[in-house]
């Protein structure tokens, strides 16, 4: 690989692990849909500040995106407190009606700038290694700077609040009356929300920010709810999605940026299916398993009522499938549990020593 195409992978992982850190307590609070929000609303607070500066790289177009961060929200949990509105329905209302009065006028009164929707929303994560800096005869892209101080707010702030932030993200409750605010927390959250999507967006765009920011942290919610290791995981996905999804969008000369989100997603999909605790196929054969279990008491149960039967009685008592009840037999035979004699059918002593136990285990409860 050349090194523009190094500079893209390092800068999106940058981007990538970011979202990821932030992203974990959106997660734990049940409020990934409120980075949707702040990842779009933002864009008014880039277009008025554009407005006063005429100037693209001014410090004042990040300010004025982060205090429109910070006015979703406040206007979100307005909503959210009078008790009409859930958070869905309140990011429902917020989030399209700011969104739309910068798509206005970005159309109406930026025509001619560098300052479009498909730009913000898409990103191009290709020109990241044509706007480059020099610094000590070492040249660089500039997104190295900007991204990497994100990250190192995140970071800093994250270890600085990290058990507020946990106690409050599980807890708000408790970490009230623990003395924290929990109010405070949540707005130094959608702040540190708001920094990451402003910062990322010259690099990838609002879209992939979203992807990042929650895709990472909901799959490693499904190998775990330890804070530490869900953290620690989320970075893992968060590069991994990267790398991966660079290849794939060089090897098919696609969008780098949806070829991203598009692993993204699809990472999400394969642990959930995969994962043994309480993925999609390990709990489907469980509940296959528990019903197998199940079918087979109720013979064994039938059976001991009635000592000695034979098949076609048993096929007539219990009004299931006959095939479905072969295959029970088959199997309770094979495990010793049940003896076919004279196609008479009867209990072991094994068998009989399952529905004990599964007695006792009934009368326990």
């Amino acid at each position: 690989m050349t090194l523009g195409q190094y500079e893209i992978i390092i800068v999106a992982s940058i981007v990538a692990v970011s979202c990821a850190l932030v992203g974990v307590f959106l997660v734990l609070r049940k409020m990934a849909m409120m980075s949707d929000a702040i990842t779009h609303t933002v864009l008014l607070g880039i277009v008025l500040g554009f407005f006063i500066t005429h100037d693209l790289s001014s410090p004042l177009l990040m300010v004025g995106a982060l205090i429109m961060g910070i006015i979703t929200v406040y206007l979100v949990e307005t909503l959210q407190r009078t008790r009409l509105l859930s958070e869905e329905a309140s990011i429902g209302v917020v989030f399209p009606f700011i969104f739309s009065i910068a798509i206005v006028l970005i159309s109406r009164y930026a025509g001619n700038v560098h300052l479009d929707t498909d730009a913000v929303l898409l990103g191009e994560l290709a020109f990241i290694p044509l706007d480059r800096m020099t610094l000590f005869g070492l040249s660089f892209p500039i997104a190295y700077i900007n991204t990497g101080l994100i990250l190192l707010i995140d970071i800093f702030v994250i270890k600085l609040f990290f058990k507020e932030l946990q106690l409050s993200s599980f807890d708000a409750l408790l970490a009230a009356t623990l003395g924290f605010s929990p109010i405070f927390l949540n707005y130094l959250l959608m702040t540190l929300v708001s920094i990451t999507a402003v910062g990322a967006f010259n690099a990838v765009g609002s879209v992939l920010v979203i992807a990042f920011m929650i895709g990472p942290p909901i799959t490693a919610y499904l190998l775990t709810h330890d804070l530490k290791k869900m953290i620690a995981l989320s970075v893992l996905f968060a590069i991994f999605n990267v790398v991966l999804g660079y290849g794939v969008a060089m090897f098919f000369d696609v969008s780098i940026a949806g070829s991203m989100a598009l692993v993204t997603g699809l990472t999400f999909i394969v642990v959930m299916m995969l994962n043994r605790e309480n993925g999609y196929i390990s709990t489907r054969l469980r509940i296959r398993k528990q019903r197998h279990s199940f079918s087979e008491l109720v013979i064994l149960f039938y059976l001991k009522d009635h000592d000695s039967l034979k098949k076609e009685e048993l096929f007539e008592a219990i009004n299931w499938d006959n095939h479905k009840i072969q295959g029970i037999l088959d199997h309770l035979s094979s495990a010793n549990e049940i003896v076919i004699s004279d196609n008479h059918i009867s209990v072991t002593d094994k068998g009989d020593s399952r529905i004990t136990s599964q007695e006792a285990l009934i009368f326990d409860r």
